[in-house]
């Protein structure tokens, strides 16, 4: 086993080289976990402020849903969870139903898309039902037809599929809300490039159940900070007594006995 002695007279016996070399290794060491240390910070800046941000928007007055020319400057740190509104008509033969887990449960989404006066397309995902709900003859009077108006929050697109799990649209096997794809799987056009999350105003009959969007941002960066400044000052402290220690040792054996 290594002891501190040992490091310490193996210091002395290294060329003043080697000692610059290794020196500015721990030097390198420290500054890189501090750096990692003050990017936390940063990040946990940014966090704080997106959390705000959205805590804002999903209480603010619903704003009328964007239509095509405002799709290009869509984007998730400017628009998403923004409450919006849009009316029309639900195409409830085109809908959708995506795997989820939610605090009634697992079950499923129900994107529905609504045509808008306007001529285009928005998926709304009217809500959750549970597994022997998944089929629209039980639960017919949720089946809403003519015009409508929905309310809720701009969510956007999820591609691909979830964790570990691709959209098979094929196969009609959904696991995440994919915009494009399922626009595409049902010939859908002039579709918005976002979804919107329906709030908890009760669909006939109580299916779908709508107001269950989860906004949660995990935020342990200040954890992080700590934890990479504590390890460069760890490093720091042990390379400094290290340090003394050798130069202890070597003024000993130095002195005359």
């Amino acid at each position: 086993m290594t002891t501190t002695s040992g490091i310490a007279a193996a210091s002395r016996r290294r060329s003043p080289a080697a000692l610059a070399a290794l020196t500015v290794l721990i030097l390198a060491t420290i500054a890189g976990l501090a750096a990692l240390g003050t990017w936390q910070l940063q990040r946990r800046v940014w966090k704080l402020d997106l959390i705000a941000r959205v805590q804002q928007r999903v209480h603010a007055v619903p704003l009328p849903a964007p239509g095509p020319s405002a799709w290009p400057q869509i984007s998730a740190d400017h628009d998403a969870y923004r409450r919006v509104r849009v009316g029309g008509v639900l195409l409830n033969d085109k809908e959708t139903l995506v795997q989820a887990v939610t605090e009634q449960g697992p079950g499923f989404w129900v994107l529905t898309p609504l045509r808008t006066p306007q001529g285009f397309l928005v998926l709304v995902n009217r809500g959750f039902v549970p597994p022997e709900r998944r089929d629209p003859a039980t639960r017919p009077a949720g089946e809403i037809a003519g015009e409508t108006t929905v309310v809720g929050l701009m969510r956007m697109s999820e591609p691909k599929g979830g964790f570990l799990r691709a959209n098979a649209p094929a196969g009609n096997r959904w696991y995440s809300r994919d915009v494009s794809a399922i626009a595409a799987t049902h010939g859908l056009p002039n579709v918005a490039p976002y979804f919107i999350d329906a709030d908890a105003h009760p669909n006939p009959g109580g299916w779908p159940l709508g107001g269950l969007t989860v906004i949660a941002f995990p935020n342990s960066h200040l954890v992080y900070a700590i934890t990479w400044y504590g390890l460069a000052l760890m490093l720091a402290g042990a390379s400094a007594y290290l340090a003394w220690k050798a130069r202890r040792e070597r003024r000993a054996s130095e002195s005359p006995p």
